[in-house]
């Protein structure tokens, strides 16, 4: 029962060890990508507005996947994009729906729309404005989670101390095999273990001796016996052979 709930505290800490530092990497690369935390190529972004209802809806959390080649985006598509709009000093990123895809001299742009929303989107979407194409992951309120976890408070709480419990639970691990090894006796050298092996030897011999010496104890009187009997029969038949 020990060993079974040591091994489930352990499989706990690292997935909590994993998770932190996965939401480290993502919070430290948001910081250098504009606000956007990007993990091989993939980029969780929290839904602000309820402007794609039903599709997904405000506080989800849905990926985005880096556009390799924009020639690849069609009318139909999600994707997600900076806007010219400002909040508090921050650029907004929208996720609409492509409802055109217009190319003048070479040059592509993207006409969108929120599925909820009655009117297309007033400008164009350009190359440099997209952030990637949605994956079709969501996850319901796991945006509020990861917004929370952005800000000081939530890193410290989610991240900072788990980080320092993990760290904590392993050096008590060590401390306790420590401690253990110290218990248990010192090991055999070489020498110690030639002279068990030259004991036992020794002890094999001596009792293979003592049977020996026990035998032959036994076969000395039944030899005696035979003698006499022998003698016996002898002098019987002396006897007879004089009377004759």
């Amino acid at each position: 029962m020990k060993k079974a709930l040591k091994i489930t505290l352990s499989v706990l800490a690292w997935i909590l060890l994993i998770f932190a530092l996965l939401i480290t990497i993502m919070v430290f690369t948001s910081d250098k990508n504009n606000g956007v935390p990007s993990l091989f190529g993939r980029s969780p972004l929290t839904v602000e507005s309820g402007s794609m209802e039903p599709t997904f809806k405000k506080g989800d959390l849905i990926i985005a996947k880096e556009i390799d080649n924009i020639n690849e985006l069609k009318e139909g598509d999600v994707i997600s994009f900076w806007t010219n709009e400002i909040i508090d000093g921050e650029k907004v990123i929208n996720t609409h729906r492509i409802v055109e895809v217009k190319d003048e001299n070479g040059t592509k742009s993207f006409r969108t729309k929120g599925d909820n929303n009655n009117e297309n989107d007033s400008y164009l979407v350009f190359q440099g404005d997209i952030i990637g194409k949605w994956t079709g992951t969501r996850l319901p309120v796991f945006g509020k989670i990861m917004k929370f976890l952005k800000t000081k408070t939530g890193f410290l709480v989610c991240i900072l101390i788990p980080m320092a419990i993990f760290f904590l639970f392993e050096l008590f691990k060590l401390i306790m095999v420590i401690v253990q090894m110290k218990q248990q006796p010192a090991a055999l050298t070489e020498s110690d273990e030639e002279e068990i092996k030259k004991r036992a030897i020794e002890e094999y011999l001596a009792e293979q001796n003592k049977l020996k010496e026990k035998e032959n104890s036994q076969t000395e009187p039944e030899a005696e016996t035979k003698s006499d009997e022998q003698a016996s029969e002898e002098k019987t038949t002396a006897q007879d052979t004089s009377e004759q």
